[in-house]
């Protein structure tokens, strides 16, 4: 019989590798709330920053006809209600159309400028790679995401050379430490966040995205079944749960530039 599969390890460890700003990236409003909003409400509460950016203004979501004319305002508005519960008060729209994004270079100088202003620790993004068993997590709009924010975060975000217009507005070059993905392929996983005190702050974060949510009900089981079997997956107490992520170290001591 086969040996079963070594799990990847995440070579993050929270008790060497400070983390003191974030910048999370979602391909649409409510993205980063099903994602990563329990990772981020533990940051907050222990003093990160934490800045959210919306690609695209979700204007082809929503359930009700009545909603088109006014869908792009009340996803802002339920975007900024739900990052305020998990801490979160720098919310970034960069304003492309819903099903339509690309990595272009439109978009990847916007994420570099926005990645150069803040500097952070940790950048976060969905993944660039389909998940095919669950292709849900991989609307073309989140892979485009993830792949314009991996091109930007390596090498653009740190070529000085790079969208030179920035450098001439006084954005230098930054070298990012930190890649934290998610909704990928479950064989990327290498690291996973014990959110188990947010979960409640998480689950009351969706809510909030009401236009989104045809059957709240069913929308918060499935939240936390899943993040139940993450934290099952890590050996955590029965009753965890917990946020999935594959990490990617970019800039690190053992990091060599260009290779």
């Amino acid at each position: 019989m086969p040996a079963a599969p070594v799990a990847a390890q995440s070579p993050f460890d929270p008790e060497r590798h400070a983390v003191r700003r974030v910048v999370a990236f979602g391909a649409h409003p409510d993205d980063l709330d099903f994602g990563v909003s329990g990772t981020v409400a533990a940051w907050t509460a222990a003093g990160v920053e934490v800045h959210y950016c919306i690609m695209t203004d979700g204007d082809a979501g929503g359930f009700d006809p009545a909603h088109r004319a006014s869908i792009v305002a009340m996803r802002h508005e339920e975007q900024r209600g739900a990052a305020a519960l998990v801490g979160v008060s720098d919310v970034h729209f960069l304003g492309y159309r819903d099903g339509y994004l690309e990595p272009t270079h439109e978009v990847m100088r916007d994420v570099v400028e926005l990645i150069r202003r803040v500097r952070p620790d940790v950048v976060v993004a969905m993944h660039p790679e389909r998940n095919w068993d669950r292709i849900q997590k991989s609307h073309p709009d989140h892979l485009a995401c993830g792949e314009a924010v991996t091109r930007a975060v390596y090498p653009a975000v740190e070529n000085p050379f790079a969208y030179p217009e920035l450098a001439e507005a006084g954005l230098d070059a930054y070298r990012v430490p930190w890649l934290w993905l998610f909704a990928g392929p479950a064989e990327r996983t290498n690291h996973r966040v014990d959110v188990s005190k947010f979960v409640d702050t998480k689950i009351t974060a969706l809510q909030v995205h009401i236009s989104q949510h045809p059957d709240v009900a069913s929308m918060e089981e499935s939240v936390r079944s899943r993040m139940r079997a993450a934290a099952e997956a890590d050996g955590l107490p029965e009753g965890s749960s917990a946020e999935e992520f594959h990490v990617v170290s970019v800039n690190n001591p053992d990091t060599i530039a260009g290779f």
